[in-house]
């Protein structure tokens, strides 16, 4: 891993990670593409420590009320939101832990990720396009941040999205679409934290090295971008842009991995 490859990664990481088009896909993609080896271990806990960073750096404000109206103010909105996303957290964490081994070996064939690109990008124009829009933070309760959780599982698949999952079944759910994102970055706190601090303890001192500190700030800085470009972005788009983005990659991908060309 040099430094070069670290900052390519680093930059897709920090977008794919927030928009709905699949980071663990495009962190597949890219080095079958291009032809490079798996970065590693090493590499992932970077790229998720950057993305951490992000999301903390964007969302500290809300964290603080949240994590205060959480422990001492259980009643309040934001007490009652902070509760629901723990919830919601439980499903995905539990069902990455006993899938991990899957998501290192099977989920990461290109064939299958080219299907889930399009398949999840069907199911994101479905719910953004046939959804009403009637709820905003404040109105999510404990049923749709269930749901949504659960949904959050099947982002172990690369392809599928925790991002484009979680802000489809939030729109399922009458969430408009900058609540939806909203909720799905703020969700995306511990389970990113989780991710990192499983891996660790796996790191040694000589592991810090160059590419590992340029991953961490790429990813940082893209991502905190990503985020901040998409609540806006999201007030007055669609996410028609993703959804075609979604399919065209996937064809390809699928024309490549059947043409044998990579």
């Amino acid at each position: 891993m040099g430094v070069f490859e670290a900052i390519v990664l680093g930059i897709v990481q920090g977008v794919g990670e927030f928009l709905p088009i699949s980071s663990s896909a495009h962190l597949v993609l890219v080095p079958w593409l291009m032809g490079w080896q798996y970065a590693g271990l090493t590499f992932d806990v970077a790229l998720h420590m950057g993305t951490l960073l992000a999301v903390v750096a964007y969302f500290w404000r809300d964290w603080l009320i949240l994590l205060h109206d959480g422990v001492l103010r259980q009643k309040t909105i934001e007490g009652r939101l902070f509760w629901y996303l723990v919830v919601a957290t439980v499903p995905g964490a539990a069902i990455g832990y006993l899938l991990e081994e899957q998501a290192e070996t099977v989920f990461r064939e290109p064939l299958i990720i080219g299907v889930m690109l399009i398949v999840m990008g069907i199911i994101l124009y479905l719910a953004d396009s046939r959804s009403p829009a009637y709820k905003r933070l404040d109105d999510i309760g404990l049923g749709e941040s269930i749901w949504i959780g659960f949904s959050q599982a099947l982002a172990i698949i690369p392809g599928v999205s925790r991002s484009g999952i979680t802000m489809a079944v939030g729109r399922m759910a009458g969430l408009d679409r900058e609540t939806a994102a909203r909720f799905s970055f703020l969700m995306s706190t511990p389970i990113i934290f989780g991710a990192g601090i499983m891996q660790l303890p796996k790191l040694t001192p000589a592991d810090l090295n160059l590419p590992f500190l340029t991953g961490v700030i790429v990813s940082a800085v893209v991502g905190f971008l990503s985020i901040k470009f998409l609540l806006r972005f999201l007030t007055q788009h669609s996410f028609k842009i993703f959804i075609w983005y979604r399919m065209i990659l996937g064809l390809a991908v699928i024309f490549l991995a059947l043409a044998g060309g990579r």
